[in-house]
């Protein structure tokens, strides 16, 4: 059975539809923090990074043995997504902890391994 295709073959405008979706179109700018976010979540190592963060808290030593990567490497991707604040540490005595930052983080990073899942 062939797939059904969706096109637009008239030339009507339906104002109050595009109305709508202008009235609620954020700035450029908030579009482009957003782009940055995903980027910033779609390197493979900090998407690994967040997975183990996601579980329980945990320090670069620990981060970088359970995925097999150096602690120099995890320490520069846990920079960056502190910078961002995507993740925050705690320091207990020499050790810092990190976790990640909070729940909305935390949401979105398991909606997107669902959808995933699912496909």
């Amino acid at each position: 059975m062939k797939e059904l295709e969706y096109t637009c073959d008239c030339n009507a405008i339906h104002k109050e539809s595009i109305d709508i979706a202008l009235k609620k179109m954020p700035e450029e700018e908030l579009f482009d923090k957003l782009i940055d976010f995903y980027k910033l979540i779609g390197d493979s190592t900090r998407c690994k990074i967040l997975f183990v963060l996601e579980k329980h808290e945990m320090c670069v030593c620990d981060i970088a043995y359970t995925l097999g990567m150096s602690k120099s490497l995890i320490s520069h991707q846990l920079k960056i997504l502190k910078t961002n604040n995507v993740v925050k540490s705690r320091k207990n005595g020499k050790e810092v902890f990190y976790t990640l930052s909070d729940d909305h983080i935390r949401e979105i990073f398991n909606v997107g391994l669902e959808h995933v899942k699912e496909i």
